[in-house]
Protein backbone atom coordinates (compact mmCIF):
# COMPACT_ATOMS: atom_id res chain seq x y z
CA UNK A 1 0.00 0.00 0.00
CA UNK A 2 1.00 3.29 -1.08
CA UNK A 3 -0.24 7.06 0.19
CA UNK A 4 1.14 10.31 -0.46
CA UNK A 5 2.49 12.42 2.48
CA UNK A 6 1.19 15.61 3.09
CA UNK A 7 3.70 18.08 4.04
CA UNK A 8 1.34 20.26 5.88
CA UNK A 9 2.13 19.76 9.22
CA UNK A 10 -1.41 17.86 10.99
CA UNK A 11 -3.46 19.42 13.66
CA UNK A 12 -1.32 19.39 16.85
CA UNK A 13 -3.09 17.20 19.70
CA UNK A 14 -1.80 16.71 23.04
CA UNK A 15 0.67 13.67 21.43
CA UNK A 16 1.83 15.60 18.68
CA UNK A 17 2.68 18.54 20.97
CA UNK A 18 4.82 15.64 23.19
CA UNK A 19 6.88 14.63 20.13
CA UNK A 20 7.29 18.31 19.06
CA UNK A 21 8.71 19.12 22.71
CA UNK A 22 10.38 15.75 22.65
CA UNK A 23 12.51 16.26 19.33
CA UNK A 24 12.96 20.38 20.06
CA UNK A 25 14.97 19.50 22.97
CA UNK A 26 17.17 17.36 20.98
CA UNK A 27 20.62 19.42 20.62
CA UNK A 28 22.60 17.31 18.87
CA UNK A 29 22.18 15.21 15.33
CA UNK A 30 23.11 12.15 17.14
CA UNK A 31 20.26 12.21 19.59
CA UNK A 32 17.53 13.85 17.21
CA UNK A 33 17.92 10.65 14.86
CA UNK A 34 17.88 8.45 17.93
CA UNK A 35 14.50 10.25 19.32
CA UNK A 36 12.92 10.22 16.02
CA UNK A 37 13.22 6.02 15.76
CA UNK A 38 12.88 5.43 19.20
CA UNK A 39 10.14 7.30 19.11
CA UNK A 40 8.40 5.71 16.05
CA UNK A 41 8.96 2.33 17.27
CA UNK A 42 7.22 3.05 20.36
CA UNK A 43 3.98 4.11 18.64
CA UNK A 44 3.81 1.08 16.48
CA UNK A 45 5.24 -1.37 18.57
CA UNK A 46 7.90 -1.99 16.06
CA UNK A 47 10.79 -4.37 16.70
CA UNK A 48 12.98 -2.02 14.33
CA UNK A 49 13.65 0.82 12.57
CA UNK A 50 15.79 2.37 10.43
CA UNK A 51 16.69 5.92 9.19
CA UNK A 52 18.37 7.02 6.21
CA UNK A 53 19.57 10.56 5.67
CA UNK A 54 19.83 11.55 2.00
CA UNK A 55 23.28 12.83 0.11
CA UNK A 56 24.30 13.93 -2.93
CA UNK A 57 22.69 16.13 -5.95
CA UNK A 58 20.54 14.58 -8.84
CA UNK A 59 21.39 11.51 -9.81
CA UNK A 60 24.11 11.16 -7.26
CA UNK A 61 21.44 10.81 -5.04
CA UNK A 62 21.71 8.31 -2.28
CA UNK A 63 20.25 7.36 1.39
CA UNK A 64 22.94 6.69 4.15
CA UNK A 65 21.95 4.71 6.58
CA UNK A 66 22.18 6.82 9.70
CA UNK A 67 20.14 4.69 12.47
CA UNK A 68 19.52 1.60 12.67
CA UNK A 69 17.99 -0.16 15.78
CA UNK A 70 16.51 -4.16 15.66
CA UNK A 71 15.77 -4.62 19.87
CA UNK A 72 15.26 -8.31 19.35
CA UNK A 73 18.92 -9.01 18.03
CA UNK A 74 20.50 -6.31 20.50
CA UNK A 75 21.32 -3.94 17.59
CA UNK A 76 21.49 -0.36 17.88
CA UNK A 77 24.11 1.39 15.48
CA UNK A 78 23.74 5.38 15.24
CA UNK A 79 26.09 6.90 12.71
CA UNK A 80 26.07 10.35 14.04
CA UNK A 81 26.93 9.45 17.43
CA UNK A 82 30.24 7.28 16.47
CA UNK A 83 29.64 4.30 15.36
CA UNK A 84 30.63 2.10 12.65
CA UNK A 85 27.92 1.69 9.74
CA UNK A 86 28.61 -1.37 7.73
CA UNK A 87 26.14 -1.02 5.29
CA UNK A 88 26.42 0.23 1.93
CA UNK A 89 24.46 3.48 1.17
CA UNK A 90 21.13 3.15 -1.20
CA UNK A 91 21.77 5.00 -4.54
CA UNK A 92 18.08 6.66 -5.96
CA UNK A 93 19.43 5.98 -9.46
CA UNK A 94 20.89 2.90 -10.67
CA UNK A 95 22.44 3.90 -14.23
CA UNK A 96 20.50 7.23 -14.53
CA UNK A 97 17.09 5.30 -13.90
CA UNK A 98 14.99 5.37 -10.94
CA UNK A 99 15.77 2.75 -8.84
CA UNK A 100 12.11 1.57 -7.58
CA UNK A 101 13.13 -1.85 -6.63
CA UNK A 102 14.21 -0.82 -3.32
CA UNK A 103 11.45 0.37 -1.39
CA UNK A 104 13.75 2.95 0.73
CA UNK A 105 14.70 5.10 -3.02
CA UNK A 106 11.28 4.31 -4.07
CA UNK A 107 9.50 6.11 -0.97
CA UNK A 108 12.15 8.87 -1.70
CA UNK A 109 11.62 9.15 -5.47
CA UNK A 110 7.79 8.76 -4.67
CA UNK A 111 7.19 11.15 -1.76
CA UNK A 112 4.94 8.21 -1.01
CA UNK A 113 4.62 6.00 2.34
CA UNK A 114 4.42 2.67 1.77
CA UNK A 115 3.19 -0.21 3.94
CA UNK A 116 3.38 -3.75 3.30
CA UNK A 117 2.59 -6.64 5.42
CA UNK A 118 5.34 -9.16 4.58
CA UNK A 119 8.24 -8.47 2.48
CA UNK A 120 8.46 -12.30 1.58
CA UNK A 121 5.01 -12.42 -0.46
CA UNK A 122 6.11 -9.15 -2.47
CA UNK A 123 7.15 -8.95 -5.80
CA UNK A 124 7.02 -4.78 -6.56
CA UNK A 125 10.25 -4.48 -4.35
CA UNK A 126 13.74 -6.57 -4.01
CA UNK A 127 13.82 -7.80 -0.48
CA UNK A 128 16.76 -9.96 -1.70
CA UNK A 129 19.37 -8.59 0.78
CA UNK A 130 16.66 -8.50 3.76
CA UNK A 131 16.09 -12.15 2.96
CA UNK A 132 20.21 -12.90 3.41
CA UNK A 133 20.13 -10.43 6.53
CA UNK A 134 17.18 -12.80 8.06
CA UNK A 135 19.43 -15.91 7.10
CA UNK A 136 22.59 -14.92 9.22
CA UNK A 137 20.94 -13.45 12.24
CA UNK A 138 18.02 -16.35 12.59
CA UNK A 139 15.80 -13.60 11.97
CA UNK A 140 12.10 -12.91 10.20
CA UNK A 141 11.72 -9.74 8.39
CA UNK A 142 7.73 -9.26 8.09
CA UNK A 143 5.86 -6.38 8.15
CA UNK A 144 7.40 -2.77 7.23
CA UNK A 145 6.17 0.76 6.92
CA UNK A 146 8.45 2.96 4.77
CA UNK A 147 7.72 6.94 5.12
CA UNK A 148 9.78 9.61 3.55
CA UNK A 149 11.15 12.79 5.17
CA UNK A 150 9.70 15.84 3.41
CA UNK A 151 11.23 19.18 4.74
CA UNK A 152 9.62 22.39 4.20
CA UNK A 153 10.63 23.13 0.27
CA UNK A 154 8.97 19.62 -0.34
CA UNK A 155 12.35 18.05 -0.38
CA UNK A 156 13.06 14.59 0.67
CA UNK A 157 15.73 14.58 3.22
CA UNK A 158 15.64 11.53 4.43
CA UNK A 159 13.58 7.77 4.84
CA UNK A 160 12.42 6.30 8.44
CA UNK A 161 11.67 2.65 7.66
CA UNK A 162 9.79 0.39 10.87
CA UNK A 163 10.19 -3.30 10.65
CA UNK A 164 8.21 -6.29 12.45
CA UNK A 165 5.09 -4.44 14.43
CA UNK A 166 4.37 -6.37 17.09
CA UNK A 167 1.52 -7.37 19.67
CA UNK A 168 1.73 -7.39 23.39
CA UNK A 169 1.84 -11.20 22.83
CA UNK A 170 4.76 -11.37 20.18
CA UNK A 171 3.16 -11.94 17.71
CA UNK A 172 4.11 -9.77 14.42
CA UNK A 173 1.75 -8.22 12.60
CA UNK A 174 0.79 -5.77 9.76
CA UNK A 175 1.42 -1.61 11.07
CA UNK A 176 -2.74 -0.77 11.11
CA UNK A 177 -4.24 1.83 9.23
CA UNK A 178 -4.76 3.87 12.58
CA UNK A 179 -1.26 3.95 13.20
CA UNK A 180 -0.01 5.45 10.23
CA UNK A 181 -1.09 9.32 10.01
CA UNK A 182 0.67 9.31 13.86
CA UNK A 183 3.74 8.10 12.05
CA UNK A 184 3.06 10.64 9.20
CA UNK A 185 2.94 13.33 11.60
CA UNK A 186 5.98 11.93 13.66
CA UNK A 187 7.68 12.07 10.37
CA UNK A 188 6.33 15.37 9.34
CA UNK A 189 8.00 16.96 12.78
CA UNK A 190 10.81 14.89 12.38
CA UNK A 191 12.02 15.94 8.69
CA UNK A 192 11.50 19.96 10.32
CA UNK A 193 13.38 19.30 13.43
CA UNK A 194 16.05 16.87 11.40
CA UNK A 195 16.33 19.68 8.41
CA UNK A 196 17.22 22.63 11.18
CA UNK A 197 20.07 20.35 12.63
CA UNK A 198 21.42 18.98 9.65
CA UNK A 199 21.52 22.92 8.52
CA UNK A 200 23.14 23.85 12.42
CA UNK A 201 25.99 20.14 12.00
CA UNK A 202 26.40 21.50 8.29
CA UNK A 203 27.55 25.08 9.78
CA UNK A 204 29.59 23.39 12.05
CA UNK A 205 31.24 21.07 9.62
CA UNK A 206 31.73 24.32 7.88
CA UNK A 207 33.27 26.40 10.51
CA UNK A 208 35.31 23.37 11.60
CA UNK A 209 37.11 23.20 8.05
CA UNK A 210 37.34 26.53 8.20
CA UNK A 211 39.30 26.49 11.73
CA UNK A 212 41.42 23.73 10.61
CA UNK A 213 42.65 25.64 7.62
CA UNK A 214 43.99 28.42 9.26
CA UNK A 215 45.66 26.49 11.67
CA UNK A 216 47.01 24.63 8.22
CA UNK A 217 47.72 28.06 6.60
CA UNK A 218 50.01 29.55 9.77
CA UNK A 219 52.04 25.88 10.15
CA UNK A 220 52.17 25.84 6.23
CA UNK A 221 53.79 29.33 6.59
CA UNK A 222 57.05 28.04 8.52
CA UNK A 223 58.41 24.16 7.95
CA UNK A 224 60.11 25.58 11.37
CA UNK A 225 56.68 25.45 13.25
CA UNK A 226 54.73 23.03 10.71
CA UNK A 227 52.07 21.05 12.72
CA UNK A 228 52.37 23.07 16.10
CA UNK A 229 49.00 24.44 15.06
CA UNK A 230 47.63 20.25 14.92
CA UNK A 231 48.96 19.17 17.92
CA UNK A 232 48.05 21.11 20.32
CA UNK A 233 44.42 20.67 20.03
CA UNK A 234 45.35 17.23 20.39
CA UNK A 235 47.29 17.14 23.51
CA UNK A 236 45.07 19.96 25.33
CA UNK A 237 42.15 17.07 24.86
CA UNK A 238 44.43 14.70 26.15
CA UNK A 239 45.32 17.22 29.58
CA UNK A 240 41.63 18.01 29.59
CA UNK A 241 40.48 14.50 29.55
CA UNK A 242 42.85 13.23 32.03
CA UNK A 243 41.24 15.94 34.13
CA UNK A 244 38.07 15.07 33.59
CA UNK A 245 38.24 11.71 34.69
CA UNK A 246 40.26 12.66 38.10
CA UNK A 247 37.97 11.71 41.07
CA UNK A 248 39.64 13.37 43.74
CA UNK A 249 41.92 16.34 44.20
CA UNK A 250 42.15 19.68 42.47
CA UNK A 251 40.22 18.22 39.53
CA UNK A 252 37.68 16.15 41.22
CA UNK A 253 34.65 18.72 39.90
CA UNK A 254 36.34 19.64 36.33
CA UNK A 255 34.36 18.42 33.67
CA UNK A 256 33.61 19.39 30.65
CA UNK A 257 29.86 19.19 28.47
CA UNK A 258 29.85 18.35 24.74
CA UNK A 259 29.59 21.95 23.65
CA UNK A 260 32.51 22.82 26.43
CA UNK A 261 34.65 20.13 24.40
CA UNK A 262 33.72 21.82 21.34
CA UNK A 263 34.71 25.18 22.69
CA UNK A 264 38.20 24.10 23.81
CA UNK A 265 38.79 22.28 20.26
CA UNK A 266 38.01 25.55 18.43
CA UNK A 267 40.23 27.71 21.18
CA UNK A 268 42.97 25.22 20.69
CA UNK A 269 42.96 24.91 16.68
CA UNK A 270 43.31 29.20 16.53
CA UNK A 271 45.71 29.39 19.11
CA UNK A 272 48.09 31.04 17.11
CA UNK A 273 45.91 32.27 14.48
CA UNK A 274 47.40 35.97 14.52
CA UNK A 275 50.93 34.56 13.26
CA UNK A 276 49.30 34.86 9.96
CA UNK A 277 50.06 38.83 10.58
CA UNK A 278 53.92 38.09 11.66
CA UNK A 279 56.50 39.10 9.00
CA UNK A 280 57.96 35.73 7.55
CA UNK A 281 61.56 36.98 8.30
CA UNK A 282 60.52 36.88 12.06
CA UNK A 283 58.54 33.85 11.80
CA UNK A 284 61.45 31.80 9.56
CA UNK A 285 64.45 33.41 11.62
CA UNK A 286 66.59 30.08 11.70
CA UNK A 287 69.47 31.51 12.67
CA UNK A 288 70.52 34.95 14.88
CA UNK A 289 71.81 36.95 11.74
CA UNK A 290 69.07 34.94 9.18
CA UNK A 291 67.01 37.92 7.43
CA UNK A 292 66.20 36.92 4.05
CA UNK A 293 70.02 35.45 3.78
CA UNK A 294 71.77 34.01 6.45
CA UNK A 295 74.12 37.22 7.29
CA UNK A 296 76.85 34.40 8.67
CA UNK A 297 77.70 34.01 5.19
CA UNK A 298 79.03 37.80 5.11
CA UNK A 299 81.02 37.51 8.17
CA UNK A 300 82.73 34.40 7.28
CA UNK A 301 84.10 35.92 3.92
CA UNK A 302 85.22 38.85 5.95
CA UNK A 303 87.40 36.69 7.83
CA UNK A 304 88.35 34.67 4.62
CA UNK A 305 89.47 38.31 3.39
CA UNK A 306 91.38 39.31 6.58
CA UNK A 307 93.00 35.62 6.73
CA UNK A 308 94.30 35.79 2.71
CA UNK A 309 95.25 39.35 3.19
CA UNK A 310 97.25 38.45 6.18
CA UNK A 311 98.88 35.84 5.26
CA UNK A 312 100.15 38.57 2.15
CA UNK A 313 101.44 40.69 4.89
CA UNK A 314 103.78 37.96 6.19
CA UNK A 315 104.66 37.16 2.72
CA UNK A 316 105.94 40.29 2.12
CA UNK A 317 107.35 40.93 5.62
CA UNK A 318 109.43 37.69 4.59
CA UNK A 319 110.58 38.91 1.30
CA UNK A 320 111.88 41.76 2.71
CA UNK A 321 114.01 40.26 4.94
CA UNK A 322 112.17 39.49 8.34
CA UNK A 323 113.10 36.75 10.97
CA UNK A 324 111.46 34.06 8.74
CA UNK A 325 110.67 31.27 11.87
CA UNK A 326 109.12 34.64 13.87
CA UNK A 327 107.27 35.88 11.37
CA UNK A 328 106.06 32.24 10.38
CA UNK A 329 105.05 31.44 14.30
CA UNK A 330 103.03 34.82 14.56
CA UNK A 331 101.43 34.36 11.02
CA UNK A 332 100.20 30.75 12.39
CA UNK A 333 98.92 32.42 16.37
CA UNK A 334 97.43 35.06 14.17
CA UNK A 335 95.36 33.14 11.67
CA UNK A 336 94.39 30.01 13.65
CA UNK A 337 92.85 32.53 16.24
CA UNK A 338 91.03 34.59 13.15
CA UNK A 339 89.81 30.99 12.40
CA UNK A 340 88.95 29.70 15.66
CA UNK A 341 87.00 33.34 16.21
CA UNK A 342 85.09 32.66 12.99
CA UNK A 343 83.83 29.13 14.03
CA UNK A 344 83.10 30.44 17.26
CA UNK A 345 80.75 33.31 15.72
CA UNK A 346 79.38 30.28 13.40
CA UNK A 347 78.49 28.42 16.68
CA UNK A 348 76.94 31.57 18.36
CA UNK A 349 74.54 32.25 15.17
CA UNK A 350 72.79 29.15 15.72
CA UNK A 351 71.31 30.11 18.68
CA UNK A 352 70.07 27.67 21.50
CA UNK A 353 68.04 27.61 25.12
CA UNK A 354 71.19 29.82 26.84
CA UNK A 355 74.80 31.94 25.57
CA UNK A 356 76.80 32.40 28.80
CA UNK A 357 77.52 36.16 29.81
CA UNK A 358 81.56 35.76 28.91
CA UNK A 359 80.80 34.68 25.25
CA UNK A 360 78.53 37.92 24.73
CA UNK A 361 81.60 39.31 25.97
CA UNK A 362 83.61 37.70 23.16
CA UNK A 363 81.65 38.57 20.60
CA UNK A 364 81.53 42.08 21.67
CA UNK A 365 85.18 42.22 21.96
CA UNK A 366 85.52 41.64 18.45
CA UNK A 367 84.51 44.86 17.61
CA UNK A 368 87.84 45.58 17.45
CA UNK A 369 88.84 43.37 13.79
CA UNK A 370 89.00 45.12 10.82
CA UNK A 371 89.59 43.74 7.03
CA UNK A 372 90.07 45.99 3.62
CA UNK A 373 87.42 45.91 1.26
CA UNK A 374 87.91 46.14 -2.31
CA UNK A 375 89.48 49.75 -1.95
CA UNK A 376 91.37 49.37 0.58
CA UNK A 377 89.78 50.76 2.97
CA UNK A 378 90.16 49.03 6.78
CA UNK A 379 85.86 47.85 7.62
CA UNK A 380 84.92 46.43 10.88
CA UNK A 381 84.39 43.03 10.81
CA UNK A 382 81.34 42.90 13.04
CA UNK A 383 78.73 45.79 12.84
CA UNK A 384 76.60 46.83 15.59
CA UNK A 385 73.99 45.36 14.34
CA UNK A 386 75.43 42.05 13.76
CA UNK A 387 77.13 42.30 17.55
CA UNK A 388 73.63 43.05 18.86
CA UNK A 389 72.05 39.85 17.25
CA UNK A 390 74.91 37.63 18.27
CA UNK A 391 74.49 38.32 21.50
CA UNK A 392 70.92 37.54 22.37
CA UNK A 393 70.66 34.85 24.68
CA UNK A 394 68.21 32.45 24.16
CA UNK A 395 67.08 31.32 20.76
CA UNK A 396 67.93 33.20 17.61
CA UNK A 397 65.34 36.26 18.05
CA UNK A 398 66.79 39.95 19.67
CA UNK A 399 64.44 41.79 21.79
CA UNK A 400 62.78 43.79 18.60
CA UNK A 401 62.10 40.51 17.19
CA UNK A 402 60.38 38.68 20.21
CA UNK A 403 57.92 41.51 20.82
CA UNK A 404 57.12 41.06 16.71
CA UNK A 405 56.17 37.58 17.23
CA UNK A 406 54.98 38.15 20.79
CA UNK A 407 52.22 40.57 19.14
CA UNK A 408 50.91 37.30 17.71
CA UNK A 409 49.00 36.83 20.29
CA UNK A 410 47.01 40.20 20.81
CA UNK A 411 45.90 39.74 17.19
CA UNK A 412 45.07 36.43 18.56
CA UNK A 413 43.05 37.84 20.68
CA UNK A 414 41.65 40.75 18.49
CA UNK A 415 40.75 38.38 15.75
CA UNK A 416 38.66 35.98 18.03
CA UNK A 417 37.05 38.63 20.02
CA UNK A 418 35.76 40.54 16.83
CA UNK A 419 34.16 37.53 15.68
CA UNK A 420 30.65 36.79 16.91
CA UNK A 421 30.76 33.53 18.45
CA UNK A 422 27.74 32.24 19.73
CA UNK A 423 27.15 31.76 23.73
CA UNK A 424 28.41 28.48 24.04
CA UNK A 425 31.78 29.74 22.17
CA UNK A 426 32.28 32.94 23.62
CA UNK A 427 35.27 31.69 25.85
CA UNK A 428 37.19 31.08 22.50
CA UNK A 429 39.31 33.98 22.98
CA UNK A 430 39.95 33.44 26.91
CA UNK A 431 41.13 29.93 26.24
CA UNK A 432 43.36 30.82 23.41
CA UNK A 433 44.80 33.98 24.51
CA UNK A 434 45.73 32.89 27.58
CA UNK A 435 48.43 30.30 27.01
CA UNK A 436 51.60 32.61 27.25
CA UNK A 437 50.49 34.66 30.50
CA UNK A 438 52.62 33.06 33.25
CA UNK A 439 50.89 31.96 36.91
CA UNK A 440 52.82 34.90 38.73
CA UNK A 441 51.42 37.72 36.21
CA UNK A 442 54.39 38.30 34.91
CA UNK A 443 53.21 36.75 31.04
CA UNK A 444 52.05 38.42 28.24
CA UNK A 445 49.72 39.86 27.04
CA UNK A 446 48.29 41.28 29.36
CA UNK A 447 49.70 39.60 32.70
CA UNK A 448 46.95 37.92 34.33
CA UNK A 449 47.38 35.91 37.13
CA UNK A 450 46.61 32.00 37.70
CA UNK A 451 43.14 33.05 39.73
CA UNK A 452 42.35 35.14 36.51
CA UNK A 453 43.13 32.27 34.03
CA UNK A 454 40.84 29.68 33.40
CA UNK A 455 41.79 25.82 34.02
CA UNK A 456 41.34 25.16 29.90
CA UNK A 457 43.46 28.19 29.54
CA UNK A 458 46.15 26.48 31.93
CA UNK A 459 46.04 23.47 30.20
CA UNK A 460 47.40 24.90 26.66
CA UNK A 461 49.81 27.16 28.85
CA UNK A 462 51.31 23.61 29.26
CA UNK A 463 50.64 22.03 26.02
CA UNK A 464 51.98 24.63 24.19
CA UNK A 465 55.27 24.66 25.87
CA UNK A 466 55.76 20.71 25.82
CA UNK A 467 54.94 20.63 22.23
CA UNK A 468 57.82 23.38 21.76
CA UNK A 469 60.46 21.91 23.66
CA UNK A 470 60.01 18.06 21.97
CA UNK A 471 59.26 19.53 18.45
CA UNK A 472 61.48 17.87 15.74
CA UNK A 473 61.11 20.89 13.01
CA UNK A 474 62.44 23.84 15.07
CA UNK A 475 65.53 25.62 13.12
CA UNK A 476 67.17 26.73 16.49
CA UNK A 477 67.64 23.93 18.40
CA UNK A 478 67.08 19.75 18.54
CA UNK A 479 64.07 18.24 19.82
CA UNK A 480 64.54 17.65 23.34
CA UNK A 481 64.08 14.34 25.14
CA UNK A 482 61.54 14.14 27.97
CA UNK A 483 64.29 14.11 30.22
CA UNK A 484 65.32 17.92 29.64
CA UNK A 485 62.03 18.88 28.97
CA UNK A 486 60.20 18.04 32.74
CA UNK A 487 63.27 19.00 34.02
CA UNK A 488 62.38 22.83 32.28
CA UNK A 489 59.12 22.20 32.82
CA UNK A 490 59.77 21.77 36.14
CA UNK A 491 61.64 25.11 36.67
CA UNK A 492 59.05 26.74 35.24
CA UNK A 493 56.63 25.45 37.51
CA UNK A 494 59.17 26.26 40.73
CA UNK A 495 59.44 29.99 38.90
CA UNK A 496 55.12 29.77 39.16
CA UNK A 497 55.33 30.38 34.64
CA UNK A 498 53.05 27.27 34.62
CA UNK A 499 50.30 25.97 36.50
CA UNK A 500 51.57 23.36 39.09
CA UNK A 501 48.20 21.30 39.31
CA UNK A 502 48.24 20.77 35.74
CA UNK A 503 51.78 20.30 35.27
CA UNK A 504 51.11 17.49 38.09
CA UNK A 505 48.25 15.78 35.96
CA UNK A 506 50.23 16.17 32.76
CA UNK A 507 52.88 13.81 34.39
CA UNK A 508 51.07 11.29 36.86
CA UNK A 509 48.08 10.85 34.39
CA UNK A 510 50.94 9.39 31.66
CA UNK A 511 49.40 11.96 28.98
CA UNK A 512 53.08 12.41 27.96
CA UNK A 513 53.56 9.03 27.50
CA UNK A 514 50.61 8.61 25.22
CA UNK A 515 51.56 11.42 23.06
CA UNK A 516 55.51 10.72 23.09
CA UNK A 517 54.25 7.49 21.62
CA UNK A 518 52.31 9.14 18.77
CA UNK A 519 55.24 12.21 17.63
CA UNK A 520 57.99 11.94 19.76
CA UNK A 521 61.38 10.02 18.64
CA UNK A 522 62.92 6.68 19.80
CA UNK A 523 66.04 8.40 21.18
CA UNK A 524 63.61 11.20 22.96
CA UNK A 525 62.01 8.76 25.32
CA UNK A 526 64.19 8.20 28.03
CA UNK A 527 62.00 8.61 31.12
CA UNK A 528 60.01 5.37 32.45
CA UNK A 529 59.68 7.28 36.04
CA UNK A 530 58.43 10.84 36.23
CA UNK A 531 58.60 11.07 40.33
CA UNK A 532 62.35 13.18 39.64
CA UNK A 533 60.19 15.50 38.58
CA UNK A 534 57.57 16.00 40.38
Amino acid sequence: MTRPVSVQPPSVDATHQDLLVLLARQTSLGALLDSIVSEAMRLTGADGGTLYLMKGEGHERSLHFSVVRTDSLGIAINGYAGDHVPMLPIKLYLDDEPNHHNVASHAALSGQTVCIEDAYTVDEFDFSGTKRFDASNGYRSKSFLTLPLTDHQDEVIGVLQLLNATTDNGEVVGFSDEVIPSIEALATYAAVSLNNQILIHSHKELLDAFIKSLARITDVRSPHTSLHCQRIPELTELIARAACEQKEGYFADFNLSEEEWYELSVAAWMHDCGKLATPDYVVEKATKLNLILDGIDAIKARFAARIAQRENEYLRAMLQGGDVATLQLEMDMELAQLRDDCAFLERSNLGGEFMRPEDQERVRGMAALTWRDNQGEEQRMLSDVEIHNLCISRGTLNDEERAIINRHIDITIDILEALPFPKHLKRVPEYAGGHHEKMNGKGFPRGLTRDQLSIPARMMGVADIFEALTAKERPYKKPMPLSQSFSILRKMRDEEHIDPDVYELFLTSGVWREYAERHLGDVQKDVDDVTPYL
